[in-house]
């Protein structure tokens, strides 16, 4: 069975060893020491402190071309140099949410190069999206990332440019959870 729905359960076991967990903005949650991530099925036995629940689904914001972009020079997740991930659950505010798709794809994109962005550090740093909105979750968004010991640096620049862009006024709660493989 194959599932695109899956589970990062923060606790006292897991596969990736929290480094640190800080709020951004909004509230935070409860500090764990690792992270499991698993297919979500109604039998995980590891339910941990706490369970955040997403789905990978198709690109959303990317026009043709940018998702063209985006699949040539992506990389995998799971790469066995790649010992540092971070978790950034994020929820934005019902202002984003109120505005029409083509309103927000002119401030994700447009205004605040998202994509364009993104495309500055890869392959170095891999990601996954996960949606949560539509599953009822405390967060719209868990974004996964893996890199190396050396991308390091540009992993904390990517972040830092897209936390200074339009978009990120947008953004009410973020938590960044930075992890080692455990």
């Amino acid at each position: 069975m194959t599932t695109n729905t899956f589970d990062f359960i923060g606790g006292d076991i897991g596969a990736w060893k929290v480094i640190s967990m800080d709020s951004v903005s909004g509230l935070p949650i409860e500090n764990v020491k690792y992270i499991d991530i698993l297919p979500n099925l109604t039998n995980n036995l590891n339910k941990g402190v706490w369970t955040l629940t997403g789905f990978t689904s198709n690109v959303r914001y990317a026009e043709k071309d940018e998702r063209e972009k985006l699949i040539a020079v992506h990389s995998d997740l799971g790469r066995p140099q790649a010992n540092y991930a971070a978790l950034i659950p994020i929820r934005k505010t019902e202002s984003w949410w109120a505005m029409a798709q083509d309103e927000r794809r002119k401030i994700f994109e447009a205004k605040s190069h998202h994509t364009e962005t993104g495309l500055k550090y890869l392959p170095a740093i891999a990601r996954k999206l996960y949606h949560c909105r539509d599953i009822g979750q405390p967060f719209d968004f868990l974004t996964w990332f893996e890199y190396t010991k050396d991308d390091k640096d540009k992993f904390e620049e990517l972040v830092k440019s897209l936390r200074e862009t339009e978009e990120w006024k947008y953004v009410d709660r973020e938590i960044d959870i930075r992890l080692v493989k455990a």
